[in-house]
């Protein structure tokens, strides 16, 4: 028996620390990690410990003998892998040993070295990353901010609901909530309710996690006609995000939605879309969301690719639990002879290779929806949106123009970081300046995540970006080119909730969790989530009330 990494693989490298023999590849030092949609099992080398599926974050690593349905392709992922890198054959038929690359110690700290304050701001992965470098490997105390009254960031907003095992990465960052030497001010608006020189002051360090909260813009007509929405704001809603309305989408009396885009955002909608309601019940999926779904007409949800099925912007996995689903139909719209062709041709271990089970049909977009008791997710490749019209978008490619009916046309063309009070900000990339984490000219100053590097990589790429700025930090700190804060940690607590109206503390994020599976053990679900900012703070309150 040998063990596999499966489709929600984070890429965060946990299990490559713990594997006794080097049987996980890539690791963090090779130059192709970061590059993989996932990390591999050698199935020659692995020693089946197990010790890597004891360590995954997001429980994706399971014997090879035992894979769940629609994970059994995973044995052969893996495998494949190291077939093409060169395959070397085992010595007389024994096990492959990788060889281990020469110890790396990148950081020094003096025996001396004094606590640094460093302040956090943003609480998803990258700000979570950064935190528990700093508590694991140095003496530092942690203040943890966000402008939200409840922690998690792209765990709690961004996963979609389907993929709760993607969400239990949240457990893990969980546990430094109640850290001893760390301090919580959620519901902190850095630039409203504190300066950014305010929190420099009371700190040795700022890291800035915030992460690219905007969407990317199609630039055609009509994008902000009613029914054109981002696919930012439709997860956002799914999943219960407090400034997005209940009533923000309207899925009524709609047949048909169309998805700009092929990434894994664009699969995430299009799959919600088609899922069975029911099976999204057992979810924490938002109320209101499972309502409207419950409620909505769409059979049909069309993804639209700029180039073909070659370079298809989702990952392997994602592509291949699509052709998965229960009750739906996957199809590709047959309308360029280029799109077969690139399909044909693809190697076993292309994207492109993955859609030859698909159906292939010229679809008639003149005509109604297909009835019948499937849904259909149709790919239409080589087609470039050009115009957004009431009902209907209209687009380029193949054999000319065409328009499509659609009752909402979704955005998934990518995120895009916003400006930083305080920080300098590069307009053209949407990302702070920086280098290695350190923001230029602002001493002190620092950024991880999508802030840092744009909306690039899964939630295990703010790991390695992570230990790149604390290393930068830290280096700084042992230069001593760190400004001395000039505020004490109580003079910044007196600070903050002076000028906050609702301060939820890390007690107080305790209380809305277990308001949140309380409600969801009533429901028969996971947890229902606080939809607003009052129901959050309400809920975090409650302890308050209960203890006196």
């Amino acid at each position: 028996m040998t063990y596999a990494i499966t489709q929600t693989c984070c890429n965060d490298a946990t299990c490559v620390a713990v594997c006794p023999v080097n049987c996980i590849h890539p690791t963090p030092d090779e130059p192709d990690f970061g590059r993989t949609e996932m990390l591999y099992i050698d199935p020659r080398a692995c020693i089946d410990c197990g010790a890597c599926a004891d360590a995954c974050p997001v429980d994706a690593i399971f014997p090879a003998d035992s894979l769940a349905a629609g994970q059994e392709e995973y044995a052969a992922v893996n495998a494949a892998f190291y077939e093409q890198r060169a395959p070397r054959p085992a010595p007389e038929g024994g096990p492959v040993f990788h060889a281990w690359g020469a110890p790396s110690f990148p950081r020094t700290l003096p025996a001396d070295f004094a606590p640094l304050r460093v302040a956090v701001v943003g609480t998803g992965p990258a700000g979570m990353y950064a935190a528990e470098d700093l508590l694991l490997h140095t003496n530092a105390e942690v203040t943890l901010v966000d402008r939200l009254p409840v922690a998690g960031g792209l765990v709690r907003y961004g996963v979609a609901p389907d993929h709760p095992a993607t969400k239990r990465i949240g457990d893990t960052f969980a546990r430094f909530h109640t850290h001893p030497r760390v301090r919580m001010y959620l519901g902190v608006d850095v630039g409203t309710d504190v300066t950014a020189e305010e929190l420099a002051a009371h700190h040795h360090a700022v890291v800035y996690a915030v992460g690219a909260a905007a969407d990317r813009r199609l630039g055609i007509p009509g994008e902000d006609l009613p029914g054109s929405v981002s696919a930012t704001r439709f997860v956002a809603w799914y999943n219960a995000h407090p400034e997005v309305a209940p009533d923000a989408i309207d899925l009524s009396g709609t047949e048909r939605v169309v998805v700009v885009g092929s990434g894994n955002v664009a699969l995430d909608v299009a799959r919600i879309l088609v899922a069975d309601p029911e099976a999204l019940a057992a979810t924490d999926i938002a109320d209101h969301a499972l309502a409207a779904l419950r409620a909505s007409a769409v059979r049909e949800v069309v993804l639209l690719a700029r180039r073909g099925p070659e370079d298809v912007s989702c990952t392997a996995p994602e592509l291949l639990a699509l052709g998965r689903l229960p009750g739906v139909r996957l199809v590709v719209d047959d309308h360029d002879p280029r799109i077969r062709a690139a399909v044909a041709d693809a190697a076993p271990h292309e994207k492109a290779a993955l859609l030859r089970d698909a159906v292939y049909e010229r679809v008639d977009w003149s005509a109604p929806v297909p009835r019948g008791p499937e849904r259909r997710i149709v790919f239409r490749f080589h087609s470039a949106p050009e115009e957004v019209l009431g009902g209907a978008v209209r687009v380029t490619g193949g054999a000319g123009p065409v328009g499509i009916p659609a009752g909402v046309v979704l955005r998934a063309v990518g995120y895009r970081g916003l400006p930083v009070a305080g920080l300098p900000f590069d307009e053209e990339t949407g990302t702070v300046p920086h280098r290695g984490g350190r923001v230029e000219g602002r001493p002190g100053s620092y950024v991880v995540g999508w802030i840092k590097r744009g909306p690039s990589g899964g939630i295990g790429a703010n790991r390695t970006c992570a230990a790149e700025t604390v290393g930068t930090l830290l280096a700084d700190a042992v230069d001593g080119a760190l400004p001395a804060p000039t505020g004490t940690a109580r003079a910044f607590d007196r600070l903050a909730r002076g000028r906050a109206r609702h301060v939820v503390d890390a007690r107080g994020l305790a209380a809305i969790e277990r308001a949140e599976r309380a409600r969801g053990e009533e429901a028969g679900r996971p947890r229902v989530k606080l939809g607003t900012v009052p129901e959050l703070v309400a809920a975090a309150r409650a302890r308050r009330r209960l203890l006196r």
